[in-house]
């Protein structure tokens, strides 16, 4: 389940209308990559990419 991108009230139209941003309502997909994004304080900050292994 893809949760919905929050806070979104205007569209850009310089975004490729076939990118699915997954405005306003949880989608049922399959997930093959993921970011994780940590920012804290001080300026410290993480990310993490994780994709589905497949042989």
């Amino acid at each position: 389940m893809v949760p919905p991108t929050i806070n979104h009230f205007t569209d850009d139209p310089e975004i490729d209308p076939r990118f699915n941003l997954t405005f306003h309502k949880a989608q049922q997909r399959t997930v093959r990559v993921a970011l994780s994004n940590t920012f804290g304080f001080g300026g410290h900050n993480a990310s993490v990419i994780f994709k589905k292994f497949e042989e």
